[in-house]
Parts: C-alpha cells; sequence; structure tokens
C-alpha cells in the first residue's frame, strides 16, 4: 500500500531531509513539498480529498509563521479531512502531549534520524492497512511527560518534572521551586501551568500553590512542608490532595490536614 505524503516545514534544509527519507521508503510517495502552513492548505486542495492524489500522510512541523502545525491540523479537521493523518515534527520536546492531542500518529524530536523516521511511517502504514481493511486501530500512546519548557529572560528552558517540589502563582508569573532550592519564573497563569504538568503526581492546593506530590514529605499543621516553606492546603482543594496523598501512602487518622486546613 503506498501512501501520498505532503512535507511541511519552513526551513529548507528540514524538507531537504524530509524529502530524502521519503524517497528512501518504498511505501512512501512525495505528494509535495510545503514552507508553511497555508502553502501546504493550498497543496491539499488541489490533491482532491477522494481522488488517488489525495494526501495520505503529512510530516507537518509545528513552529511556522502565520499559522503553527497544531493550528493547522485543528482546521484539517474542522475541514473534514479526516483521511488525511499527520506525524509531527518539531525541535521542542514541549509540543509532544499537545500533538497527540490533536489526534497526531506521531511525534518526530529533531534532529530526525531515519531510523525514527521510518518508524513513524510504518506506524502510519500500519494504521491506513488496518483502516482500509475494517480493522479498528490502536490509538497512538500518549507519551508520560518528563520535562516542560519554559521562557526565562529570554530564553527557552527545559525543566525535568522529577527536580520540581512546587509552583507559586505570582501575578501574571509562576515561580517554579526545584528541589535544589532555585527556582525558574515564566510569564504564565498558575491555571495554564497546572494544564502541562501530569494530573497524577501535580495537584493544586491553594490559588497560589501546585504541589508536586512524590516531594512531599511532611504536613505540618494543615501545611506542607519544603524546607522553611509553609504551603496552605485550602478548604476547596483539600479533598484532591487527601485523595491523592491516601494514594501514595498510608494516612493516619489524625494526619492533620483534614482539621489544621481549616486554618490556610
Amino acid at each position: 500500500m503506498m501512501l501520498n505524503c505532503l512535507i511541511v516545514d519552513d526551513e529548507p534544509l528540514a524538507l531537504d531531509l524530509l524529502e530524502n527519507y521519503v524517497g528512501r521508503t518504498p511505501f512512501l510517495q512525495l505528494a509535495g513539498r510545503a514552507g508553511s502552513a497555508l502553502e501546504a492548505l493550498q497543496c491539499l486542495d488541489r490533491a482532491g480529498r477522494d481522488s488517488a492524489e489525495a494526501v495520505d500522510l503529512l510530516f507537518l512541523d509545528i513552529q511556522m509563521p502565520q499559522l503553527n502545525g497544531i493550528e493547522f491540523s485543528r482546521l484539517l479537521t474542522e475541514r473534514g479531512a479526516g483521511r488525511t493523518k499527520v506525524i509531527f515534527t518539531t525541535a521542542f520536546e514541549q509540543y509532544a502531549l499537545e500533538g497527540f492531542r490533536v489526534d497526531a500518529l506521531d511525534y518526530l524530536l529533531k534532529p530526525i534520524s531515519y531510523t525514527e523516521f521510518l518508524r513513524a511511517a510504518m506506524k502510519a502504514h500500519d494504521w491506513f492497512l488496518k483502516t482500509a481493511t475494517g480493522a479498528a486501530p490502536e490509538p497512538a500512546p500518549v507519551p508520560k511527560r518528563d520535562s516542560i519548557w519554559v521562557r526565562a529572560d529570554y530564553r527557552q528552558v527545559r525543566i525535568r518534572l522529577a527536580d520540581v517540589q512546587y509552583i507559586e502563582g505570582v501575578k501574571d508569573y509562576v515561580r517554579i521551586c526545584l528541589a535544589d532550592g532555585s527556582h525558574v519564573m515564566t510569564q504564565m497563569s498558575l491555571k495554564a501551568m497546572g494544564e502541562q504538568l501530569p494530573g497524577d503526581e501535580f495537584v493544586r492546593v491553594h490559588r497560589s500553590y501546585i504541589v508536586h506530590m512524590p516531594e512531599v514529605r511532611t504536613i505540618e499543621r494543615g501545611r506542607i512542608v519544603f524546607g522553611k516553606v509553609r504551603i496552605p492546603v485550602s478548604d476547596s482543594y483539600r479533598d484532591e490532595f487527601m485523595r491523592m496523598l491516601a494514594q501514595r501512602a498510608f494516612i493516619a487518622p489524625k494526619a492533620g490536614v483534614g482539621e489544621a486546613s481549616q486554618e490556610a
């Protein structure tokens, strides 16, 4: 089964590399290349949706001017281009989870080796084969996020989630406090930050705080203790915090959070 594919990237060298990879892959046929999402949209319209020349697979960069890859993928879904599936290609790991949320088949992190490219292409080939034969294709596994990228002092900074103790909301910023005593400030709401974090490890305990549950060691008078810092557990978030705490360890009847948290 041959797959018609379109490669989309605003970097000419990246397009050249992907074109080379497509040419080396026997079940892929290059339908075209585009330097932007808008140019890709024109290519898709020219190819048509149901003809033999229709594009089956997009190798789609995420960070592009005017319209990024995530937005473009959502646009395709709204237009009903269900036949065309997406494999994202990007240099930024923080987009992985969002890529899978828009039903991408796979996600390739630059620099991309041919082995990684071929593995993703074979996954797409298997998906189309199962669809053609009526078998239900297995959903792509959502990777467990182990880090996030944030903008701090005009730089992109990668933060390992395992290093985070708690996150504090400070007006229009959040302060990400790490186990080694350092912290990173980035302009973002606490709500937006919470949406990027795995819900089985991070929990909001106060309108100004999110804590990393594996780092919680001490609770004193209804407050979570990190060194000299005391973080209150407010009434509205107490039940969820206690539920997650109970999943991780045996809670004695008088652990103190249920009573003392009323002071927060």
